[in-house]
């Protein structure tokens, strides 16, 4: 099929109406087949896979690559633009080496070629060994007691701005489970929201763009916590959390990024299993759900207040809740006497 290496028709791999991971995904295929000096009639995604996994992917995130590029191309594998372009290209290619372009010619050589790039795509040719863990040990993630966040609520230095704002931020991240880049996003009037009559705090946007309510309940004296940091550092509207400038005196007017709050916990150290840790953003947000969980609020509650799309994502912040209820009685006896 060396004739049909002179197609240079590059289609167009990326759709107009694709979403934002799509797009990227695609582009930065079509980059690599640039650079590999391959035309999009040759996917090579079997090298295309190794060199995602050399630049350090994670082999769910190659999948997922490699899951898109496969759709696009069994888009274009259907498009009649596509197949009209081959058969110009072929006739061409075929009068170029002086040979005949009869019909049942360039449909032979059109339909070789769709069928090779048929075969090309196929999930064998590139396959991905995705490993999966049904249980994920305790040591991987923290999920604080509510004695050990209490430890982390007291590590602050409360005589300074920097001590207040930091303890505030614990705090409103330990009583709702938000997230790192929501709590980037508070604004004083998000504080103090209603929910069916509930005190309840205002997520403006969520992750996928998705704002929501989360009650207190009972832990509603976290405002308390919050309004400390509020009063001592005159903020009255815009961002709740915010930078402060050296000497801890004075406040920057803008937020703190996600990064910044992952730095300021990252200041802080509390024992967890005999040994002084660091924790992280998305570690208090385990901790909201596991103490939910084990204080009685129901899964789909804790579901809705985290932002999850389901359930299942929820119950791996939850973690196991009581191996015991998975150890085997003495069923086989296995000191037996005799030989």
């Amino acid at each position: 099929m060396t004739e049909l290496m002179t197609y240079k028709q590059q289609a167009n791999l990326i759709p107009a109406a694709a979403d934002k991971d799509t797009a990227s995904r695609l582009g930065r295929y079509q980059d690599w087949l640039t650079d590999q000096g391959h035309d999009w009639h040759e996917p090579a995604l079997g090298s295309y896979r190794d060199h995602l996994i050399d630049q350090g992917l994670a082999l769910t995130s190659v999948s997922a690559h490699l899951s898109t590029i496969r759709g696009r191309y069994r888009v274009l594998l259907k498009d009649n633009n596509i197949r009209d372009g081959l058969e110009v290209a072929v006739r061409e290619a075929l009068g170029q080496a002086g040979k005949g372009d009869s019909p049942a010619d360039v449909e032979a050589l059109v339909n070789r070629k769709l069928a090779r790039l048929s075969n090309a795509i196929d999930p064998s040719q590139s396959s991905v060994k995705v490993h999966t863990d049904q249980d994920v040990p305790d040591s991987q993630y923290y999920r604080l007691t509510a004695h050990q966040a209490e430890l982390l609520l007291r590590s602050p230095d409360t005589t300074n701005l920097k001590g207040k704002r930091d303890k505030a931020l614990f705090a409103i991240m330990l009583a709702t489970g938000i997230r790192a880049a929501e709590a980037a996003g508070l604004e004083v009037c998000d504080l103090r929201q209603s929910l069916g009559g509930e005190l309840a705090l205002h997520v403006r946007a969520g992750k996928g763009d998705k704002g929501r309510l989360i009650p207190y309940g009972d832990m509603d004296q976290v405002l308390v916590v919050v309004d400390a940091w509020l009063d001592a550092a005159g903020i009255a509207d815009g961002p709740v959390f915010r930078g402060i400038y050296k000497g801890y005196k004075k406040i920057r007017p803008s937020a703190l990024t996600t990064r910044g709050i992952e730095k300021i916990l990252a200041q802080y150290r509390i024992p967890v299993n005999g040994e002084m840790v660091t924790i992280t953003p998305h570690d208090l947000r385990r901790t909201y759900a596991k103490l939910s969980y084990i204080n009685g609020v129901d899964m789909i509650s804790i579901q809705q207040n985290l932002g999850h799309a389901d359930s299942q994502t929820t119950q791996g912040y939850i973690g196991v809740m009581d191996a015991s209820a998975r150890r085997p009685p003495a069923m086989i006896d296995f000191y037996l006497t005799g030989n």
